[in-house]
């Protein structure tokens, strides 16, 4: 597929954006896209600063009420600190350290924040280029919070394991005709993911990287996962 959606918007967006400073790594924030209507599904993601400001395109598309959580990333200028944390392959440590983060720290804010609890069936996660390995990642290692990946343009850090854990969550990848290197890496995961059985969306758009087609993408990504 070689179209290239564009992103619809809703400006100013009718939802809330709430930000909270953890202790983690010295204050790391945390931004939350807050639906109007009571949230009906979340998004984790990485690289939050980013994706939680996508809630806009959410509500100009007919998906259900989704809160977005979005963890910021790191503020070192040291590409390799984020990828450290984002890819199991280079940093176990600081991967492990962040995973805990993500996984546990955060998700127990929103319960406790908004009351939020959903099945692993209304829980996915997000992310794009080191996000997008960030979030296979957690997908593979916790299919039992995160029952859908959204991946966009995955760094090639993380690769396929020569064998698949189970369960394994489903998968929608993305990536640009004009990245050919990071289309590569989301092609490959996409192979592998349904060579192991897995639900899986593999869609090619006219783009580069970091093009608006990553937020068009996404309320794609959303109506696949939740839709009613």
């Amino acid at each position: 597929m070689r179209k290239k959606p564009e992103p619809a918007r809703a400006d100013p967006i009718a939802g809330e954006l709430v930000t909270e400073t953890f202790d983690y790594d010295g204050g790391r924030q945390v931004t939350v896209y807050v639906p109007p209507d009571p949230p009906e599904a979340v998004v984790f993601a990485g690289d939050g600063q980013l994706i939680s400001q996508w809630g806009g395109h959410l509500e100009a598309a007919d998906v259900p009420p989704t809160m977005i959580v979005g963890t910021h990333r790191t503020d070192d200028p040291d590409e390799m600190i984020r990828i450290g944390e984002y890819s199991p392959s280079f940093d176990e440590e600081r991967f492990a350290a962040h995973e805990r983060f993500f996984v546990e720290e955060v998700r127990g804010w929103v319960r406790s924040r908004f009351s939020l609890d959903l099945p692993s069936d209304r829980t996915a996660v997000c992310g794009a280029s080191a996000g997008g390995e960030l979030a296979l990642a957690m997908g593979l290692r916790h299919p039992d919070i995160y029952g859908a990946v959204f991946c966009a343009s995955p760094g090639g850090g993380f690769r396929p394991p020569a064998v698949m854990p189970r369960p394994l969550p489903r998968t929608y990848l993305v990536a640009g005709t004009l990245e050919p290197w990071f289309l590569e890496n989301a092609t490959r995961w996409a192979a592998a993911l349904l060579d192991a059985g897995v639900d899986v969306v593999m869609a090619e758009r006219l783009g580069d990287h970091g093009d608006p087609f990553w937020q068009a993408e996404f309320p794609l990504m959303v109506s696949w996962a939740f839709q009613r």
